[in-house]
């Protein structure tokens, strides 16, 4: 079976994109030549202005790059000090010291300190802290510019969960502000040290943010930003044209494809972090069909992932049978199940489904809804039905967080780090989005956890991929590759900067073209 992914109307709302368009400002409103417009794939939350609050997703690090700033980042040359100048493990890799640059202050005009680490560090709450926190014996702050972390025993990935984006740990709040406003207050208008100032944001409608001339690291070209909430894709692609905003995020299929072809813009994809998978929730419950083997290498076997890529993607995704990219450190390289329904339909009859199943609700990562149509079709062809529940983004990931899902999710993860991090997420016994956890893979998880020789580690490592992809705790369709239209008032989009990073960043460096 070929499944035709977009639905007709998808193509029929593209002879509307030239159509006005009410709700979308212009970019020349403010001034063109300082400011840079967005539109955004999905409503913004304001608990992603708080980097305590950082989710085991990618998502947050869209605002925390302008607002905030880290002691140790991802940047276009890899893992870079930031607020620290400089960072240093001792020889037993039980301390690691990290000195601040002399003279940052946040937007209030408060000086970054040592103090201000040590806080975040504590108030952190996002994913992995419960790891971090049990792997950390203390913060000591030695002066006004030294700060050490002293763990309890040597852990090698100390730097990857704290200064990549697999966590926010490392991104720094002023103390005195937030214990002055609350954490609330802090969401509403937060004081950051990033290369902008938060100035508003109007919840499902858009973010404002201006440039912070005292950002150590440069003074930004770009005056303003706004980060515009456009769910609907063709909107977006119709805001792109008509030049109401200068980048939009997500298109695909025919709407991509349009844009593509459209003289003047330009669509960009990026292979990033994101691996995309089907995370069968139910198959920790032994009555659930979803607890044998046998069903969910069926609901694989089904899915025509090359075709789906193709309508959808425009071929640029990379399949796989891992939920680890292929370019992480520590990565095994899996190849993804055939398409193969006879064997699928077999599959089920010897687990006692010869006429199929319901198998509860499909819940897609928004917004990438038409995809997860597209593979309930493809379960459905077998015999295995679903329902596709579609949520906003910001409920989706708490509610996924907070184990209130059931059925099947066809989710992904984006943050960066290497296996480990993305195994802890989704496979251990602390991981933010774990339902269920193997006894194996949690003790070959905490030995490698501790292994200081980089070669057994990564054959630790390899053993957990390998026992999730035989095991089929996920179905992995693809290595996401995120597209993206760049506008013609556009010289530097900030799309390509950062390695596998799917939005602009760093949001200093961009810049429009002379008029």
């Amino acid at each position: 079976m070929r499944w035709l992914i977009r639905p007709l109307s998808a193509l029929v709302l593209l002879l509307a994109i030239w159509a006005p368009s009410a709700h979308l400002g212009t970019a020349e409103a403010a001034g063109p030549d300082g400011q840079m417009v967005w539109a955004i794939h999905f409503t913004l939350a304001p608990r992603w202005l708080d980097p305590a609050e950082t989710e085991a997703a990618i998502t947050p690090f869209k605002v925390l790059y302008p607002i905030h700033d880290a002691l140790v980042k991802l940047m276009p040359g890899g893992m870079t000090p930031s607020l620290a100048e400089t960072w240093t493990m001792s020889p037993d890799g039980l301390t690691y010291d990290f000195v601040l640059r002399s003279g940052v202050k946040f937007h209030n005009g408060d000086p970054v300190t040592t103090e201000d680490v040590k806080f975040s560090f504590d108030r952190y709450r996002g994913a992995s802290a419960k790891l971090l926190k049990d792997k950390v014996k203390e913060v000591q702050v030695l002066d006004g510019r030294r700060v050490r972390f002293v763990l309890k025993e040597a852990w090698p990935d100390f730097m990857t969960f704290y200064g990549t984006t697999a966590t926010g740990a490392g991104w720094i709040v002023p103390k005195k502000y937030v214990e002055k406003v609350g954490d609330e207050g802090f969401k509403k208008a937060p004081i950051g040290a990033g290369p902008y100032r938060f100035v508003s944001a109007n919840p499902g409608v858009d973010m404002v943010l201006e440039a912070f001339e005292g950002y150590w690291r440069k003074v930004p070209s770009v005056k303003r930003l706004v980060f515009k909430s456009v769910p609907d894709e063709t909107t977006r692609a119709a805001a792109l044209k008509r030049g109401e905003v200068d980048i939009a995020y997500f298109l695909n299929g025919p709407i991509g494809e349009d844009v593509r072809r459209t003289p003047g813009l330009k669509l960009m994809a990026v292979r990033t972090n994101a691996s995309f998978f089907l995370d069968f929730l139910d198959q920790w419950d032994p009555k659930s069909p979803w607890h044998d083997r046998r069903v969910r290498l069926a609901a694989s076997l089904a899915v025509d992932r090359k075709a789906i890529n193709e309508a959808e993607m425009l071929g640029f995704a990379g399949l796989t049978g891992n939920i680890v990219p292929r370019h992480m450190e520590f990565a095994l390289a899996i190849d993804p199940h055939p398409y193969d329904p006879k064997r699928a339909r077999q599959l089920l009859a010897e687990a006692g489904y010869p006429n199929g199943f319901d198998g509860g609700d499909l819940t897609p990562t928004p917004p990438y809804n038409s995809i997860a149509e597209a593979i309930g079709s493809y379960l459905g062809a077998v015999g295995i039905r679903t329902r596709v529940r579609t949520m906003e983004r910001a409920t989706y990931l708490m509610s996924w967080r907070e184990k209130k899902l059931r059925g099947v999710l066809f989710t992904a993860l984006g943050a960066g780090g290497n296996a480990a991090t993305r195994i802890e997420a989704l496979a251990t016994r602390g991981g933010m989005y774990a339902y269920g956890v193997l006894p194996e893979v949690e003790d070959l998880f905490q030995r490698q956890a501790r292994e200081l020789d980089r070669k057994k580690r990564e054959e630790l490592l390899h053993q957990i991929q390998k026992i999730l992809h035989d095991r089929v705790v996920f179905a992995p369709i693809w290595e996401n590759a995120f597209i993206r239209g760049v506008g013609p008032r556009v010289e530097e989009s900030g799309l390509a900067l950062i390695p596998a990073f799917p939005y602009s960043a760093p949001l200093e460096d961009l810049r429009l073209k002379r008029q």
